[in-house]
């Protein structure tokens, strides 16, 4: 397989990622009108667990090597347990801009830790795309704001959620080096299951009471954001590095507010859209390379001269040591010419 096919292949996974992700934002509106943030994430985690351990299962890929469970844990934990119950918890006491603002630093830390920890450098232009999608996503939060009020609690836990966020990628990054993408994200999953369990009693006790309609989005999460679009998010982080594929979940933004205006009848306002299209600049600026340097022309080879027997001895080691007389006689009319480089003979 050639390195661009694996590259479009990683670019294939990347935007299925970026799609589920983005509906998850539609269906968690439905399903947390009835579901506490703590019983929404463990209902989603162990729904996508289920679905997770049966395709290991029929795959046959067993356990992951010892190698991979401390970047597992450390992922499963910070990013699929912490990150989705206090994302959940803090989107309530925050409005839309603000948790925009807070949360879409995620990828700028992402960045700056894969740059320090995992040497992937600072590379000017993903910054720099990083800057213009980062502006995008708050635009689109500050114009689908409803204007409510923010609470420094709710501040402080998207903060705490985009900090675990930036940390569970940087932390499963170096575990796709031991094991697959589904054996990452399977065990991440359960991992995350395992930390929600405190909240199984919320959860038990708001499932006989909940619509159907949230019920099923929540299977939804479990299945498609999640068993799905983390293990392409994984597969496509084994290929890429951190910083540019954190970049690439600008896009979700944008996403956003298409899929209201198509599922929930949001008529996007201009500034979601302008917003939206500054997300998808940035992606691009954030992914882009630049060109490759001209390289600069290399000097011909000068000609070499086979000294003659005529006018060499065959002991010559240097054209200085050639006798004048044996130049030609229009030596002084014709031009300077190349010094010979003499040939040893055997």
């Amino acid at each position: 397989m050639t390195t661009t096919q694996v590259d479009r292949r990683a670019i294939l996974a990347a935007a299925v990622t970026v799609i589920a992700w983005a509906s998850a934002f539609v269906a968690i509106r439905s399903a947390g009108t009835d579901y506490p943030p703590g019983a929404l994430a463990l209902g989603r985690l162990a729904c996508g667990s289920v679905v997770l351990l049966a395709i290991l299962a029929v795959r046959r890929e067993g356990l992951p090597p010892r190698a991979a469970w401390p970047g597992i844990l450390v992922s499963g934990v910070l990013w699929f347990g912490l990150y989705m119950v206090v994302l959940n918890w803090g989107e309530r006491k925050v409005d839309a801009g603000t948790a925009a603002m807070l949360v879409n630093i995620g990828p700028i830390l992402i960045a700056l830790l894969g740059g320090w920890l995992l040497r992937e450098g600072f590379p000017p232009r993903l910054f720099a795309g990083l800057a213009i999608a980062f502006g995008g996503a708050v635009v689109v939060g500050l114009a689908t704001s409803g204007g409510g009020g923010s609470s420094l609690l709710g501040a402080a836990l998207c903060v705490l959620a985009a900090v675990a966020y930036g940390c569970g990628v940087v932390a499963q990054k170096p575990a796709l080096r031991h094991a697959s993408a589904l054996q990452v994200t399977t065990f991440g999953c359960v991992a995350g299951t395992v930390f929600c369990l405190p909240f199984s009693g919320q959860l038990v006790s708001h499932v006989p009471h909940a619509s159907a309609a949230a019920t099923l989005n929540m299977v939804y999460l479990g299945v498609v954001p999640t068993a799905l679009a983390f293990t392409t998010w994984a597969y496509a982080l084994a290929r890429t590095s951190a910083g540019r594929l954190g970049a690439t979940t600008y896009i979700s933004p944008a996403l956003v507010v298409v899929m209201s205006w198509l599922f929930l009848g949001e008529v996007p306002v201009v500034g979601a859209l302008a917003g939206g299209l500054l997300c998808l600049v940035g992606v691009a600026v954030a992914r882009s390379k630049p060109r490759a340097a001209a390289s600069a022309p290399v000097p011909a080879p000068e000609p070499t001269a086979t000294a003659s027997p005529d006018t060499a001895s065959p002991d010559t080691a240097s054209p200085d040591t050639a006798s004048p007389d044996a130049a030609s006689p229009d030596a002084e009319s014709a031009p300077e010419a190349e010094p010979v480089v003499p040939v040893r003979r055997p």
